[in-house]
């Protein structure tokens, strides 16, 4: 039987193959991405200083707190009253550059290997989101927070509709997911990451903030 079958007529053991597929291929990657985490770490750390990792609490699954790991790509620049600039002046141009190439996102293999996040998901977004969600938003926390997701092949960051339509490719993909939608979503992942399509939102250094249904 091959392995397309194997996808198709055991889907109860899905989740496994999920579970261990994460860890396993997490493992290897920070092995193999090893060097390209020390270049990164040691060129952010001569350009912006300590700390190297942007580390903030983020809801998981079943909206379960864990702490978020990513290269960092801003400074802490504040203005006269001691608040932060805007995001779009605090980027800076490594910062840029590893957001364009999805370097910044490399830290997160710790937390799949953790068992926090997953390949394929709902992205993980702030905690403070979590009060703001309809009851049908909030079955994007049904499963693990991944590296990427059915939103992110759908346009990533820079996509024009609203946040409620993210949200319905959420829930869409925990209604429909199976380990052959996860291969094609890597597979899209890794075409955008090759071409840098929708790295941001328009007119946003990063996305535009959820406020919740208007």
């Amino acid at each position: 039987m091959d392995a397309t079958n194997l996808l198709i007529v055991r889907p109860k053991y899905s989740r496994f193959i999920k579970f261990a597929l994460d860890r396993v291929v997490a493992a290897i990657a920070l092995l193999v991405f090893s060097p390209v985490l020390l270049l990164v770490a040691i060129a952010l750390y001569f350009r912006m200083g300590s700390p190297i990792l942007f580390i903030q609490p983020r809801p998981g699954k079943d909206a379960r707190i864990f702490n978020f790991y990513k290269f960092r790509t801003m400074t802490d620049e504040r203005d006269s009253d001691g608040k932060l600039l805007p995001d779009d002046q605090r980027l800076t141009a490594l910062g840029e550059f590893l957001r364009k190439t999805s370097l910044d996102e490399l830290p997160q293999l710790w937390n799949v290997l953790k068992g926090d996040m997953s390949f394929v998901g709902p992205r993980p977004l702030l905690v403070r989101y979590l009060e703001r969600y309809t009851p049908e938003q909030a079955r994007r926390h049904e499963v693990k927070p991944g590296i990427t997701g059915w939103a992110q092949v759908n346009g990533r960051r820079k996509l024009d509709r609203c946040w409620e339509e993210k949200f319905k490719l959420d829930v869409w993909y925990v209604d429909n997911w199976s380990l052959r939608l996860d291969l094609k979503i890597l597979y899209l992942t890794v075409l955008q990451v090759l071409q840098r399509e929708g790295v941001t939102q328009e007119g946003h250094a990063t996305s535009e903030e959820f406020k919740g249904q208007s």
